[in-house]
């Protein structure tokens, strides 16, 4: 064997393995670019549907109702026939009218149905702070306990809630008929049903709404109270009992101030609801025959369905949208912030 075939038998070899060992060469980006593609892939995927409802039902609606607002529209005849009116719609509703001469510094603002109706929203979340919320909290401390019926009860609780607003409101209108179980009740021991009925009464007609809402929507605070209490620890019960803390001030000290976030967020929804409140008091009458108990929705859609003026029930619209934003955002960066920076010291 010569050395130049030696020599090319040896260098076989090498050319295979160094061929072998080399890998076709790729961009060094293209592995973070098929991740960036992926991750924004995913995003579209699971965040595109939400956000293709939320700009559909929400912002579409809003920002058609404020374009709405501007024009003097029955909602029937083409829209290009609509007289633009700029702000003469919240006017209207704000101060009477956009002619300075008929603003009277408000004298008679407030016996307009606009303010009517908002003294109403505004006199529900009163009355549902002051009466639902001590109701709710005496029933779910209450009820926290161990009892045969637990279950029972609590489903018994929680049932007017889940009923519609249609159902419950048509339920209590029987019960509160002339001839109804509660009519026949008052005579019973005497009494008679108010002047005029118990929804057309101007002093009956709001009491009994609000106590028809109340039995409605109590039974949510009362559930979300008990499931706060769920989560107290019984070990600092049975501590306070033994160091001779009454039933009371167990309540008082421990239970009520660590449910105190639940409380707030329930708070929360009963304001934001009372605002847009409108199913249950259309129901009833549709906000009574002189507006005795008429919310901001309820007079929203006598406007804009019932007398045919699309551009002012627009605006009241417009209006309620920014009250419920402008108040929901002052709720959470005020009460609701603290509870989520300090969740432990939160009472």
């Amino acid at each position: 064997m010569t050395a130049l075939e030696a020599s090319g038998r040896n260098a076989v070899p090498a050319v295979e393995k160094s061929t072998a060992g080399t890998r076709p060469a790729h961009p060094a980006s293209d592995h973070p670019r098929r991740a960036t593609a992926r991750k924004w892939a995913e995003i579209a995927l699971f965040v595109g549907p939400a956000l293709a409802l939320f700009l559909t039902f929400v912002v579409y609606p809003v920002v058609s109702a404020a374009r709405y607002s501007m024009y003097k529209w029955n909602g029937v005849s083409q829209f290009s026939d609509a007289e633009f009116i700029g702000f003469d719609n919240y006017a209207r509703a704000l101060w009477g009218g956009s002619d300075p001469a008929t603003h009277q510094a408000f004298r008679t603002a407030y016996t307009e149905p606009f303010w009517e109706a908002l003294s109403h929203n505004f006199a529900i979340i009163f009355l549902s702070l002051a009466i639902q919320l001590p109701l709710a909290l005496i029933v779910a401390l209450t009820l926290n306990r161990k009892f045969r019926g637990r279950a029972f009860t609590r489903v018994v609780i929680f049932a007017p809630y889940v009923l519609s607003e249609v159902i419950a409101g048509t339920m209590w209108l029987i019960i509160f008929d002339p001839n109804g179980v509660a009519t026949q009740w008052m005579r019973a021991i005497g009494l008679d049903m108010p002047a005029g009925g118990w929804f057309e009464d101007p002093t009956w007609g709001f009491w009994t709404v609000f106590f028809i809402i109340t039995w409605k929507y109590v039974g949510l605070a009362i559930i979300l109270f008990l499931a706060g209490l769920s989560g107290v620890s019984e070990d600092l019960q049975e501590a306070a009992a033994i160091d001779g803390a009454s039933w009371w001030q167990i309540q008082w000290r421990i239970n009520i101030p660590l449910i105190g976030p639940t409380i707030r967020i329930w708070a929360f929804l009963s304001i934001i609801g009372s605002i847009q409140l409108f199913d249950m008091v259309w129901v009833l009458n549709r906000g009574g025959t002189a507006g005795q108990y008429s919310t901001i929705a309820s007079y929203m859609m006598e406007i804009g369905f019932f007398r045919s003026d699309w551009g002012y029930g627009s605006a009241i619209a417009v209006i309620m949208f920014f009250l419920s934003f402008v108040i929901a955002l002052a709720y959470m960066a005020t009460i609701l912030r603290r509870d989520n920076a300090h969740p432990r010291k939160a009472a």
